[in-house]
């Protein structure tokens, strides 16, 4: 036989129970409208692939980090410091997460100023709203695992927040830390939450969210879709993989770059029984939170600030969760408030991040 037929009998033996052929059919018939909004399906292959270099970077440091009240702030000292090439992986790993956030919010934000989560994508934007909440789960958690002071006194203050809500709030303080104060076991489960549990769930909801934009495809601008204009439709592939790939090469090179010439320090050893050190603020992504909740008062109307501030934020998600469904006529005035609200949204964050900076 051949080294031809033997390769043409390998890939009709595979071809024959996976269906691959089924797959690479789809993909070379599927097109993308290309359009003045087109560099916007460019950040959702921009979160998997910064979810990639997670996974493996990920990997390489769970072989080597302990988590554990003694060992785990020497064994992120001992990454850094003696594994080969550890400090960069560190590093790596670090900003792809923030990279990672960055590019989940960009890409829900410009969803929501195209309506592009509008009939039938409801329950695509729905997923993304979810992939959003464990992504953010995912840095909140991970920042933890360091163990040093600022570390152990953000998560303080962050595993606090659930307290103000009424009825289960103290409930949900005490599941995060594993108990009433933060304990090995808070490390512990923040480490099983961030290796194992989070990871599990994302993975799942990438795959029913991938499969709901193959499902209904693309969607086009609104103002373009309500006159029936007609677009260049570019293969997937491979032309638009092509194009990704550039992307990809683009960002990866400045994650690097980032991450050799700002990479992520390392305290001393967390000490439960120190006072938390002054100025303490959580990741960049929660500092506009973190910043509204400091400027409402300690009580209102003798409700705690803090309760009604937590509710508010909670509304906020819930109303963001069920947004295609609020704005189910989105070229009518009601469709363009909501447009106008996604832009001073994102003032709003930027103002609280960058006051909350000062």
């Amino acid at each position: 036989m051949s080294i031809k037929n033997f390769k043409i009998g390998i890939q009709d033996w595979l071809d024959e129970r996976s269906g691959l052929s089924n797959v690479i059919k789809f993909l070379r018939e599927k097109k993308i409208p290309q359009h003045k909004h087109s560099i916007w399906y460019y950040t959702g292959s921009a979160i998997l692939l910064f979810f990639t270099i997670q996974v493996i970077t990920g990997f390489v440091l769970v072989f080597y980090y302990n988590p554990t009240l003694e060992e785990a702030n020497k064994s992120v000292g001992r990454i850094m410091t003696e594994v080969p090439f550890g400090w960069i992986i560190r590093s790596v790993h670090s900003w792809s997460a923030s990279f990672m956030i960055a590019f989940v919010f960009i890409h829900l934000l410009s969803i929501w100023i195209t309506k592009s989560y509008r009939k039938p994508r409801e329950a695509t934007w729905m997923s993304g709203v979810f992939l959003l909440v464990f992504t953010l789960a995912f840095g909140f958690t991970g920042y933890l695992l360091p163990w040093d002071d600022l570390s152990l006194a953000a998560t303080k203050v962050g595993t606090d927040i659930p307290r103000s809500i009424p009825v289960v709030g103290i409930w949900g303080t005490k599941f995060l830390r594993g108990g009433e104060d933060i304990t090995g076991d808070t490390l512990t489960r923040f480490f099983g939450f961030h290796v194992s549990i989070l990871p599990v769930l994302l993975i799942i909801l990438l795959a029913v969210h991938i499969y709901l934009i193959q499902k209904h495809g693309m969607s086009l601008p609104l103002a373009a879709e309500r006159k029936k204009e007609k677009f260049v439709e570019l293969p997937f592939w491979p032309n638009f993989v092509y194009r990704e790939m550039v992307v990809w090469l683009f960002l990866v090179g400045i994650l690097f770059s980032v991450a050799v010439f700002l990479p992520p320090s390392l305290e001393k050893a967390a000490d439960l029984m120190a006072p938390a050190p002054e100025g303490i603020k959580p990741e960049w992504y929660f500092l506009f939170l973190f910043q509204t909740l400091k400027i409402f008062p300690s009580t209102i109307l003798f409700i705690s600030g803090d309760t009604i501030a937590v509710l508010l934020i909670l509304l906020g998600v819930i109303l963001f969760f069920f947004l295609p469904l609020i704005d189910n006529k989105p070229a009518k005035r009601k469709g363009k408030i909501i447009t106008v609200i996604a832009y001073a949204f994102i003032v709003y964050a930027i103002v609280m991040t960058a006051w909350s900076l000062m």
